[in-house]
């Protein structure tokens, strides 16, 4: 007994170090692409609170339109971390051509949708007139290189399900580089920085807005470039050599995974735009404060999806070798490093969020507000990360139907039922509006737990009765 004890303990200590060597690369992609985040915000934030309020009110828009893009990457990750498990050289291959046509036509169709319809989401979301223009501006060029966009994600999928988690990584850092320099010179005008007793004249189009519209969109393209040409090299899922052809049963494998989790994104993000166009009732500044909170919370739970793309992958790859027990020990691997690390992710938003706050803007109204609210949020982001993982888990064994009608439930039943008694019948204000996203957050993570503990999950994929030790 103490022999399989001692075994079972150097498997799981084995796990968590393949996690965090799959992990890393992701984490690493991630906390650039927020500092971007964090850099666009923080420079349009030194316009003024309307610059900030007209970049912040299209985002869940944004993340709308990117649904069918991630779905897709979903599905192809799914199938091809499945084809590997099993060993089937040939369909991993053939999985990789399926995501060239998927590229094309999730890009071309949606980059078409969205600049035609870029003119009028602001208004639709309510938005004030002072910055309709210039959030319409924003999202049309930004949705203008939608291909690349796509290519991005989805040839991004494709590596990591191959096991190549640093390449998509590189190609990210550098398309972040990017873009932190076209903004520095397009968003403000020629000017004089002082460095002690030198003196240097920085160039500037002074585009404002528009400015960092057109660095992003230029530096997606960039990445989506890269990231085909990496597709390209390598190894395990170049499509050299075959022809870009249709492959019905594949496709039909790849999207039957994909459609629940582009429904899934779509309805939680329509939801996110009645969220945001219930908190456009509340005023400039409290859009502001609520679109920069979710831009600073969001460095702290990035390390449970830079863990949640590993679980996905060794799900997938477990499922393919037909190996429960590797799939029950990565998964709870996978929760349990997640929720340690963003215990202490969240424990450091506590401590300092006006710190946070205070690098996207100058206006003590909006930190005042935003650090409120991020001082609630981070006692919930421990359950978040667990909820993270778990629907990576289900994503990654091809079973997206459970993350999507919990989601459903969780986005329309708790948080927007819930913030328009909030604001409509009881008219309180950010804080309540953010109580309630905590409350879908924690009920979330609790029913995706209830579901993974009870196992039928397990066997509807053909696998056994499942053993839930931890």
């Amino acid at each position: 007994m103490a022999h399989i004890r001692r075994q079972h303990h150097r498997e799981y200590k084995e796990m968590l170090i393949t996690l965090c060597a799959l992990s890393w690369p992701v984490i690493l992609e991630q906390i650039m692409q927020t500092a971007v985040i964090y850099v666009d915000s923080a420079m349009v934030g030194r316009i003024s609170a309307e610059a900030s309020a007209a970049v912040g009110v299209t985002a869940t828009v944004t993340w709308m339109i990117g649904a069918p893009i991630f779905a897709a990457g979903v599905g192809v990750l799914a199938c091809l971390s499945r084809a590997l498990g099993a060993g089937e050289h040939e369909k991993t291959v053939r999985i990789s051509v399926q995501s060239i046509l998927l590229t094309l036509v999730t890009g071309v169709v949606l980059g078409v949708l969205s600049v035609g319809l870029s003119p009028f989401i602001p208004r639709w979301l309510g938005a004030d007139a002072a910055i309709q223009r210039d959030a319409s501006l924003y999202f049309g060029i930004i949705c203008l290189p939608m291909v690349f966009r796509s290519a991005n994600i989805i040839f991004s999928s494709v590596l990591r399900a191959a096991g190549d988690m640093r390449t998509p990584m590189r190609v990210n850092i550098l398309v972040n580089v990017i873009n932190v320099v076209l903004n520095f010179l397009l968003i403000y005008e020629t000017r004089t920085v002082s460095l002690g007793a030198l003196r240097l004249t920085l160039p500037g189009a002074g585009l404002g807005v528009t400015g960092a519209a057109v660095a992003t969109a230029i530096a997606a393209s960039a990445g989506g470039i890269l990231m085909t040409a990496a597709l390209w090299k390598n190894e395990a899922a170049s499509p050299r050599g075959f022809r870009i052809a249709l492959d019905r049963p594949i496709m039909r494998d790849c999207v039957r995974i994909a459609v629940p989790v582009a429904l899934q994104r779509l309805t939680v993000s329509f939801g996110m735009v009645v969220f945001s166009a219930l908190v456009t009732s509340l005023g400039t500044i409290s859009i502001a404060a609520h679109s920069l909170a979710l831009n600073a919370e969001e460095a702290f739970y990035l390390p449970g999806y830079g863990f949640q793309v590993a679980a996905s992958a060794l799900a997938g790859f477990a499922l393919g070798e037909r190996n429960e027990r590797k799939l029950d020990l990565s998964s709870r691997a996978s929760m349990l490093i997640a929720f340690v690390t963003m215990t202490i992710s969240g424990g450091l938003l506590f401590l300092f969020p006006d710190v946070m706050m205070s690098v996207f803007s100058r206006d003590a109204r909006v930190i005042e507000a935003g650090a409120a609210v991020l001082r609630l949020v981070a006692l919930s982001e421990p359950l978040f990360g667990v909820a993270i993982i778990l629907e990576g888990v289900f994503n990654g064994v091809g079973d997206t139907k459970t993350p999507f009608w919990i989601s459903v439930f969780c986005m329309w039943g708790i948080r927007i039922a819930l913030t328009t008694l909030c604001i409509k019948v009881f008219h309180l204000g950010l804080t309540a509006v953010w109580l309630c996203m905590i409350a879908d957050n924690v009920v979330r993570c609790l029913m995706l737990g209830t579901r993974y503990v009870r196992g039928r999950w397990k066997r509807s994929l053909g696998l056994g009765e499942p053993h839930i030790a931890v």
